[in-house]
């Protein structure tokens, strides 16, 4: 996971400079590919998709913490909180990001493009993706299993396939959504790690000697 989380920030390095310059050559090409080759049958499921990340990002900190609470796992509990803390990076880094750039949506500068809403917010990074990622991340480190971690992508994946697919956003947005959703999971990992060990050293400091 550490090498990926390397590779994407780098993308991120890369795409993150002038993105408005990406959305006039290959970016918009990728996007018209997949915009143009979409069925009107399949809308209502891609739109389903890309509407999961409010489910899934809600639910799955939400169980994580009631379960721990409510069984007393400290290990679930942390989880828990390292997945609330993922998502809160990547919401504060893709809002910043996004008033930074202040990026057109794709159908305000290409209308010829299939788009069923019209919401006007920058579309540079994509927050869906991002969220999708911190989510997918953020389990990935937590339960690092291979029955986890697919799907988990695959999901998340769909998710960033779906913005484009329904004419929100570049390829480059999704990119680097992901790459910010990634990184904000590995960050929040390891802050909790971090905090979670420096709590246990205090607490061994703090034991008793016994004097018999």
């Amino acid at each position: 996971m550490e090498r990926i989380v390397r590779v994407l920030l780098l993308s991120l390095l890369v795409f993150a400079y002038r993105p408005e310059v990406k959305a006039q050559g290959l970016d918009y090409k990728l996007l018209r590919t997949i915009n143009y080759n979409r069925d009107d049958e399949f809308d209502g499921f891609m739109t389903g998709v890309s509407n999961s990340m409010y489910t899934v990002s809600a639910a799955l900190p939400i169980g994580q913490l009631v379960v721990g609470y409510a069984t007393g796992n400290k290990t679930t509990i942390q989880n828990g909180w390292t997945t609330v803390g993922a998502l809160a990076i990547s919401f504060g880094a893709s809002t910043a990001m996004k008033n930074a750039f202040r990026r057109n949506r794709p159908f305000m500068n290409h209308p010829e493009l299939l788009t069923a809403q019209t919401d006007n917010s920058p579309s540079f990074p994509s927050g869906h993706t991002s969220t999708a990622f911190a989510c997918a991340a953020a389990l990935s480190l937590e339960y690092p299993k291979w029955y986890v971690i697919a799907p988990s992508f695959a999901w998340a994946g769909a998710v960033g396939y779906s913005r484009m697919y329904l004419g929100r956003h570049y390829p480059s947005d999704v990119l680097v959504g992901a790459v910010i959703g990634t990184g904000s999971a590995y960050l929040s990992y390891k802050l909790n790690k971090w905090i979670d060990g420096k709590h246990k050293r205090t607490s061994s400091s703090l034991t008793p000697v016994p004097l018999f």
